[in-house]
């Protein structure tokens, strides 16, 4: 991803949606990875990425993290 792409996702993406989001296998908390685009459900060792500014939650398109 470019820097400008990068940029324009970061502008996309509202940092406030992140507190009403959870993770849809816990329910816990999410992080969000600014560098990756990603929320991070630590409880559930799960990535889900961020794609154009919109949180993908579907655990068919997340990936594991340790």
């Amino acid at each position: 991803m470019t820097d400008t792409a990068r940029a324009e996702a970061l502008q996309l993406f509202d940092r406030r949606m992140l507190e009403a989001l959870v993770c849809p296998v816990t329910q816990g908390p999410l992080a969000y990875d600014a560098e990756r685009q990603e929320l991070i459900s630590r409880d559930a060792h799960l990535a889900f990425p961020i794609r154009g500014g919109i949180p993908i939650m579907l655990v068919s398109e997340s990936r594991a993290v340790e």
